[in-house]
């Protein structure tokens, strides 16, 4: 007599676990039918990724930055197959950067790069979902208005007096910055055919970061007005430079506007260490960055009543949403003046109206 036959229940439930372990290596993306492909490593995809991709479609400091974070800080993935990593263990290094003192904006940056690496091993049809994907969430950005310390017009002075006393060469240099809000890299790369001396402006065309020449952060070229004081600083400076290079034998003027003694870009390292931060501690400041210096020029022209909108054109940001998040609450007056306007027409100061006594 021959073994039963199972029951149809017992088939049925059967039938169910297989594919419920189908579709759970189905979400894991180590289920293929046929040949199995090779996974690489996180570590193997990522540097195909930057030489590929990074080397061809980001900026070259955008690129070296992903470089920096791939070394630093992606350590702990970089062994696991790809098709290996979970959504828990992504989570897991945000939180354990955040608890290390990493400002958002950093792990934010470490959050976007493993999202894209993993982004294009899904196209690649490495794995079957990229875990990494809206975990914006999990990071807290900080208040842009946090990271604003400019320098009142009173001190901004008293750095440019201190520089020219003990640092005369940077001078202009930090006049430039104070009266343009220029980026280091923007100053780094001004070159005198950028300036404009007839119609009083400089067209910020490119940067000079990490060794290499760069477009503006946003791609786009702009105009910046220069003030009259900008204006005689840099020609009495492009006439300095003519007697330095004939002095040097150096042959002709170099292209950039602010070189060092041996006619070299200047290094931004030596520029903060040797000149910037002494220069503070001898005016007896505050320490600060020098990219606050040109929070310090937006916040000097919104004091003296500039609009946000030629602001944000000065400063080259893509959009009016960014000066206002980041200058927005340095407008004098701006609230006052908006619950003012709720107020009749027909009212007095006091809120009177006409016959009232």
């Amino acid at each position: 007599m021959g073994s039963a036959r199972p029951r149809r229940s017992e088939t049925r439930r059967r039938a169910e676990a297989v594919a419920s372990q189908i579709r759970e290596r189905l979400a894991k993306g180590d289920f293929q039918i046929g040949h199995q492909k090779k996974v690489p490593t996180f570590g193997e995809y990522a540097r195909k990724y930057l030489d590929g991709y990074g080397a061809t479609n980001l900026k070259y400091s955008t690129n070296q930055g992903y470089e920096i974070i791939l070394r630093l800080h992606l350590f702990p993935l970089m062994d696991r197959q790809l098709d290996q990593i979970t959504r828990t263990e992504i989570k897991d290094l945000i939180y354990a950067k955040l608890k290390d003192g990493l400002a958002p904006a950093t792990v934010t940056r470490i959050k976007a790069l493993i999202s894209s690496i993993l982004s294009h091993a899904l196209e690649d049809d490495l794995i079957s979902a990229n875990p990494a994907s809206r975990l914006g969430r999990q990071i807290k950005s900080k208040d842009k208005k946090a990271d604003v310390n400019p320098l009142t017009r009173e001190e901004a002075a008293a750095l440019l007096e201190t520089v020219a006393e003990h640092y005369p060469r940077y001078h202009p240099f930090f006049m430039c910055a104070l009266r343009t809000g220029m980026r280091l890299g923007e100053l780094r790369g001004l070159e005198w055919g950028d300036v404009d001396f007839r119609d009083g402006f400089i067209e910020v065309r490119r940067g000079h970061v990490r060794g290499r020449v760069t477009t503006p952060k946003n791609h786009k070229t702009r105009r910046v007005d220069m003030s009259p004081q900008l204006a005689k600083t840099l020609k009495e400076l492009k006439t300095d430079r003519k007697r330095e290079a004939l002095t040097k034998g150096w042959g002709e003027v170099p292209a950039c506007v602010f070189i060092n003694e041996a006619g070299q870009v200047l290094d931004e390292g030596n520029l903060r260490r040797r000149v910037f931060y002494p220069a503070l501690a001898k005016a007896g400041m505050r320490h600060i960055r020098i990219h606050d210096l040109r929070h310090t020029y937006a916040s000097i022209l919104i004091q003296n009543g500039e609009s946000l909108a030629y602001v944000r054109d000065q400063l080259g940001h893509s959009s009016i949403q960014i000066t206002v998040d980041i200058y927005g609450h340095l407008v004098p007056g701006a609230n006052r003046q908006a619950v003012a306007r709720l107020d009749d027409d027909v009212s007095d100061t006091y809120g009177r109206k006409p016959g009232c006594v």
